[in-house]
């Protein structure tokens, strides 16, 4: 028998669902505060769910596949880059929306928007570019997402970007970390702390981040299991493992102490985020908006032991002399690549050496390269430089 759109999960169907299970401080979908420019609403998919789809498809998105997190692409295939890091969080989201009963379409589509503004090389590219930028307002990861989704991505006849939901695009501006500090955005209407689900991003990022470079850092030769061994929160995870089990081949006992390190960590999110929540008495959205700052959050004796692991990875990875020599390499070939740009911005794509002769701005150089993959940085550096 053919299905009918009153027997299917209309929208409307869903949207009733959310008010009557998620938690009365959740983002329900009907409550958005809007998009930028009026759209009539999709029939079966509410507004967060939606947004997804235009996340997955949009030009950005796929560009992640080649852009760097720690480690080049084209130095391995095993190798987290954005694209796999911006998975993992997702998945990390949408398990602890579903944990403390918040939106899950909202967690998940911040959550794979997060890092969509990222240059090549990582930070390294980022750092580069904002200095390159000093005196044109800088760049910042952030930012560049909150640019990609409302003026860059070109897919629709009648808005530039995206058009996403007010929430998604806060969630993006006001995304935090120990590496993510936000600036304001000029025009963005900000009406307090951001959502639940915004700041469970916050925490998945730092969540995932930590855990897969622990596991790269092993992989690749310059981490081992006797150095981290100075990591108290690894070593007793890792003792853990082998005793639960004790014939088990290293490799998988590593690969279980990454992922015992994912659950214990999301155990603690949970009851302190479940702890703060009653504590600072949050009952509505309004709450949130009002007095939400930081509900969602580790544990302060977790965070104590998570510093541990983070500080060691600054020592033994992100300053491993192989890391800093290519993040050295990336940020020379940017600099190159600016400088190029400027003298002859013909050298660029029509629209983007159109948008400088129109306005003058190096805005739209900064666009250009901050939307390039690493591999494609490299090889417009080589066109154009090898042989000088």
């Amino acid at each position: 028998m053919k299905a009918t759109v009153t027997s299917m999960q209309t929208r409307e169907i869903y949207e009733k669902h959310e008010k009557e299970f998620l938690a009365p401080y959740a983002q329900c979908s009907v409550a958005s505060l809007g998009r930028q420019y009026p759209e009539d609403e999709c029939t079966f998919r509410p507004c967060f769910y939606r947004d997804l789809g235009r996340i997955v498809h949009s030009t950005a998105f796929r560009l992640l596949e080649y852009k760097t997190q720690v480690f080049v692409n084209h130095e391995g295939d095993y190798y987290r880059t954005r694209l796999t890091h911006s998975l993992e969080v997702g998945q990390i989201s949408r398990g602890m929306a579903r944990i403390l009963r918040v939106n899950e379409d909202l967690a998940q589509t911040i959550a794979l928007a997060h890092d969509l503004g990222h240059a090549p090389f990582g930070h390294s590219g980022e750092e580069a570019l904002n200095a390159l930028m000093r005196d044109d307002g800088g760049f910042e990861h952030n930012t560049q997402s909150y640019r990609i989704v409302t003026e860059l991505e070109e897919r629709y006849p009648d808005f530039k970007g995206l058009n996403l939901s007010y929430e998604v695009r806060e969630g993006l501006v006001k995304h935090t970390t120990d590496y993510d500090k936000p600036t304001k955005v000029e025009g963005f209407k900000d009406v307090g702390y951001p959502t639940i689900e915004a700041q469970i991003v916050n925490c998945a990022d730092e969540i995932a981040f930590m855990n897969h470079d622990l596991d790269d850092g092993l992989h690749w030769g310059m981490l081992s299991i006797e150095s981290l061994g100075e990591v108290p929160l690894w070593e007793e995870t890792f003792n853990e493992m082998k005793n639960k089990y004790p014939n088990a081949t290293e490799r998988i006992h590593r690969c279980k102490t990454i992922s015992g390190l994912i659950g214990k960590l999301i155990d603690d999110l949970q009851a302190e985020s479940c702890k703060r929540i009653s504590d600072m008495e949050i009952k509505t959205l309004d709450d949130v908006r009002n007095r939400g700052k930081c509900v969602v959050s580790l544990s302060d004796g977790m965070k104590r032991r998570t510093d541990e692991a983070k500080n060691f990875l600054f020592q033994n990875v992100y300053r491993h002399p192989e890391v800093v020599k290519m993040s050295k390499r990336g940020e020379m070939m940017i600099r190159d690549l600016f400088q190029a740009y400027s003298e002859d911005p013909k050298l660029m794509p029509e629209k983007f050496h159109d948008r400088v002769k129109t306005t003058g701005s190096k805005r739209h150089i900064c666009d250009y390269i901050a939307g390039m993959t690493d591999r494609f940085a490299m090889d417009e550096h080589k066109k154009l430089f090898d042989g000088k």
